[in-house]
């Protein structure tokens, strides 16, 4: 069952509610694709009775104009803003090469989930985490290939 709109005259067919659809579009999507630079060689942790984990951390650069006008394009000065990403590799296999192989100043394209978790420092204060999940990693600084 499809709900129907006429507009102008024309006939404009929508998707149903997404509850009701058996397509693709029925689950949630929580993915994340980061391209960017390693901060930090990796550390690989493992908490008692848990799987062993590889963390790192990935900076992403943002640049723009600033006082870019319609009258005057081009014109400005050039900002930049980076933000580094907490990445954690649980999925065996890729945590050990990714423990192996990434290392500070390497360009790579983290793609995965995002989860969102809180933790208590060392000072006993709340803190809120977020951290990508990483399903895949592609390598794409050609220093990885002088390691194999």
């Amino acid at each position: 069952m499809t709900n129907s709109v006429r507009v102008d005259d024309r006939h404009i067919t929508r998707w149903p509610p997404m509850l009701q659809t058996k397509g693709v579009f029925t689950a949630p999507i929580n993915r994340v694709q980061l391209l960017g630079r390693v901060g930090q060689d990796p550390v690989m942790r493992q908490v008692e009775g848990r799987n062993p984990v590889t963390i790192f951390s990935v900076a992403t650069n943002e640049m723009w104009r600033s006082g870019e006008g319609e009258m005057n394009p081009g014109s400005g000065d050039i900002s930049q803003k980076t933000t580094w990403h907490r990445v954690s590799v649980f999925k065996p296999g890729l945590r050990d090469v990714a423990y192996q192989y990434v290392k500070k100043g390497s360009r790579v394209l983290v793609e995965g989930k995002l989860d969102y978790g809180e933790y208590v420092d060392k000072n006993q204060v709340r803190r809120q985490a977020t951290t990508i999940i990483a399903d895949n990693i592609v390598f794409l600084s050609d220093n990885i290939r002088d390691r194999t």
